[in-house]
């Protein structure tokens, strides 16, 4: 199991602030694009909703408002598929496809169809995002644009300030001014410099306006175009089930093969041993007593073997004695020197116990193997609703959870018990990796 990437580039670390970055950063432009193609979007989809929910509502007496209804709802399912691949592309959203449209055990015909369309709660959130979403689309637009434009055409009014005289018959943008009376314009060089820096400091404050919006699309997005949080629960249980019945599986082969390969194997030479001891007991009783001392070895060895995988499966110092001794015993075997420091009033509940167990035994394995680090510390404590675990070790760091094996898989066995695992593995070190799990008694 490789949880350290000795390739992993080194983070990036930039030496202009990001407040200065902001405007040139493709995030704010590709924001800006989303603000610029809501507004027709949003519009025709608007246009379309107010026309069709109203001549579906008309026709319901007659029975034909039904499937309008129905195909409204369809329609403006497609147009959420749009909206969620244009988050996906310019907000850099991770959004999954709602709850499709089931006809359950009501059959497949056309009033089948119908009748889910018109059931689905997803399908009325599409088309309430038409309507909530126009109104906020007008306001971005008419927000950013003059914003956004007036912003860098003041930054780069000393490059067109000649524009002025020639072309518009003024010495430069005009303040204020009457007819025959006084006006200013902003012509000295002391006023083009100040213009600039005011459209610098809009253009400065531009992007964080337009975080600020898209983050109210976003919240419509993920709200009304996305699954509910009941089919997003449902998918995370299922996932969770799976995650937990594929570490399952994983554990019974390896327990199987342990017992394959190790004592199994030792037991089976064991017999075969004492056989021909017992044969030659009567002719050579020196050589069937060595062979017996032998075989006395092997048992020892095969107690030791069976120690140990019971150990792997459920330490019983864990059950007897809490987390604190048991993770003393296990940083006693670790080959890195490891400080373990617990604080916690009570003990969770066991599984809670095992899984933070075997997540310390799993940590300090890859920091034994993959760190080489002279020393590692180990932390628990509770607070609030939470069992927190935070490992420490002065290694060369590198530490990644891509490729889908290693601390990947330790992540997601977290996640199928509502944990977490957070990663901090900066190339040359240290590395401190924060497990939390819930705290159940």
């Amino acid at each position: 199991m490789t949880a350290y990437d000795h390739d992993a580039p080194a983070p990036v670390r930039h030496r202009v602030p990001a407040v200065l970055r902001a405007p040139f950063a493709g995030r704010a432009w590709r924001e800006f694009l989303h603000v610029l193609l809501g507004l027709p979007i949003a519009t025709a989809s608007f246009a379309l909703a107010t026309a069709l929910t109203a001549v579906g509502a008309g026709l319901l007496v007659t029975f034909v408002g039904v499937p309008l209804l129905a195909l409204t709802l369809m329609l403006f399912r497609g147009v959420g598929v749009l909206e969620r691949a244009r988050a996906r592309a310019l907000l850099g959203m991770e959004i999954d496809e709602p709850e499709p449209v089931g006809t359950g055990r009501r059959g497949r015909g056309v009033v089948a169809w119908t009748g889910a369309l018109l059931r689905s709660g997803a399908s009325w959130r599409h088309l309430l995002y038409a309507f909530l979403h126009f109104p906020w689309a007008v306001f971005s637009f008419c927000v950013v644009l003059p914003f956004w434009a007036v912003g860098w055409g003041l930054l780069t009014y000393p490059l067109w300030v000649w524009v002025l005289p020639t072309h518009a018959g003024q010495p430069g943008i005009q303040v204020y001014g009457e007819a025959g009376g006084d006006s200013w314009y902003l012509d000295s060089p002391p006023e083009i410099l100040l213009t600039s820096a005011v459209g610098l400091a809009v253009v400065l404050a531009a992007p964080w306006l337009l975080r600020g919006l898209t983050g109210v699309d976003r919240v419509m997005v993920r709200g009304l175009l996305g699954p509910s949080e009941l089919t997003t629960r449902m998918r995370e249980l299922e996932s969770d089930r799976r995650t937990v019945t594929d570490t399952a599986s994983a554990d019974l082969r390896r327990i199987e093969r342990d017992l394959h390969d190790g004592a199994q194997a030792r037991l089976v030479a064991l017999a075969m041993d004492l056989g021909l001891a017992k044969e030659k007991l009567l002719e050579d009783p020196e050589t069937a007593a060595k062979m017996v001392d032998e075989a006395h070895g092997e048992v020892k060895l095969a107690l030791a073997e069976l120690r140990d995988l019971a150990r792997g499966i459920h330490p019983a110092i864990l059950t007897d004695r809490g987390l604190g001794p048991a993770l003393s015993n296990l940083a006693a075997r670790c080959t890195v020197p490891t400080t373990i420091t617990t604080d916690l009033p009570t003990r969770p509940a066991p599984a809670i116990e095992g899984i933070a167990y075997f997540t310390v035994s799993e940590l300090l394995q890859n920091i034994s193997k993959h760190s080489h680090a002279t020393h590692a510390t180990v932390d628990l404590w509770h607070t609030d609703d939470r069992l927190l675990i935070q490992i420490t070790d002065n290694g060369h760091g590198g530490a990644t959870t891509e490729g889908g094996t290693g601390l990947a898989g330790l992540a997601e066995r977290l996640d199928s018990v509502d944990g977490l695992l957070l990663l901090d593995s900066p190339t040359g070190g240290p590395t401190t990796i924060t497990a939390e799990l819930p705290w159940r008694t």
